[in-house]
């Protein structure tokens, strides 16, 4: 069925190439897209400019498209949009929902700190005046906040961000928009409808929701889909050595990734090319087939001596 009210968003950081683990989040993302009749964009989220690695999101374009993945539109990029920001802090600031905060981080060190292993803010600057001169970031009060969803893949959910999560930073004291902030002015400009991500953001999305919902920005449909993860149970990530996605044998890792959603290939699809496999997939695709558990890296190599992709 045609939805051409449907926009869902890929948004990676430059921080290096795409590896299976940020594969099969695209691909859920695009396939929910594609098979709602909907457009797929795509955004770089370089927010954090000294993490970004020169020409990594040249690399990952390019790795969108070897993989049959094409967007629509003109790709978004966080770093050229620092105005739109600063409008929705100043929003923010007109309310009085954000207060300027000059902890550090040894000074937050003993703080508590949530089932993610986030700290959980305990409200240290809250009360105090305005620091004319000292570093500062921005932090959202969360005082009586406890949003509540239903995630797709997840159900219902709610978080109570007070106890859980405590007063978030929008603007680091280095002078960098956050990320919660920048996701949601972002969401709302390009018009997103459904984010379909990885698990590993779930429990931003109460954040998320709470910031719409002092900017008067609407909240799309959220689905996380299932991690990839080594052997070790850690995320695949730059920072945990994940591998790029390999060059060749993209028929494998693309039926590896799908069986990893939920969606394993059939077995007259077997020696179908990537053009081929993704056809079906849109034409298979239900998000209630998506698996809550996360799939592990294989570690054996393919015949061509490439890193496989998860096996479910």
């Amino acid at each position: 069925m045609s939805s051409p009210t449907y926009i869902g968003r890929f948004a990676p950081s430059p921080t290096g190439p795409l590896h299976v683990g940020s594969l099969v989040a695209a691909l859920a993302s695009w396939l929910d897209a594609r098979a709602a009749g909907g457009r797929w964009l795509v955004r770089m989220e370089d927010l954090d400019r000294p993490r970004c690695e020169p020409g990594a999101d040249d690399t990952i374009l390019r790795q969108l498209e070897a993989y049959g993945l094409p967007w629509d539109g003109t790709v978004l990029y966080q770093s050229r949009r620092d105005d739109a920001y600063a409008a929705a802090l100043a929003a923010l600031r007109s309310q009085g929902a954000v207060f300027a905060c000059t902890c550090t981080r040894s000074q937050l060190a003993q703080a508590p700190r949530n089932a993610e292993g986030e700290i959980v803010y305990p409200g240290t600057c809250r009360l105090h005046p305005f620091p004319n001169l000292a570093p500062h970031a921005w932090r959202v009060r969360t005082v009586d906040a406890s949003p509540h969803f239903v995630d797709r893949v997840h159900g219902a959910l709610r978080q109570d961000l007070a106890d859980e999560v405590g007063d978030f930073v929008v603007k680091r004291a280095d002078g960098l928009f956050a990320y919660q902030l920048a996701v949601v002015v972002d969401d709302a400009f390009q018009g997103v409808t459904h984010v379909v991500r990885g698990a590993d953001l779930l429990w931003n999305t109460p954040r998320q929701i709470y910031l719409q919902g002092l900017l008067g920005l609407p909240t799309p449909a959220y689905a996380h889909v299932p991690l990839v993860t080594n052997a070790a149970g850690q995320k695949l990530s730059k920072q945990t050595l994940a591998p790029a996605l390999p060059e060749r044998g993209r028929r494998m890792v693309l039926a590896q990734a799908l069986a990893a959603l939920g969606h394993p290939p059939p077995a007259e699809l077997v020696g179908a090319g990537p053009g081929e496999l993704l056809g079906w997939a849109v034409g298979e695709w239900r998000i209630k087939n998506v698996p809550l558990h996360p799939t592990i890296a294989n570690a054996t190599q393919a015949p061509d001596n490439q890193p496989l992709a998860p096996s479910p």
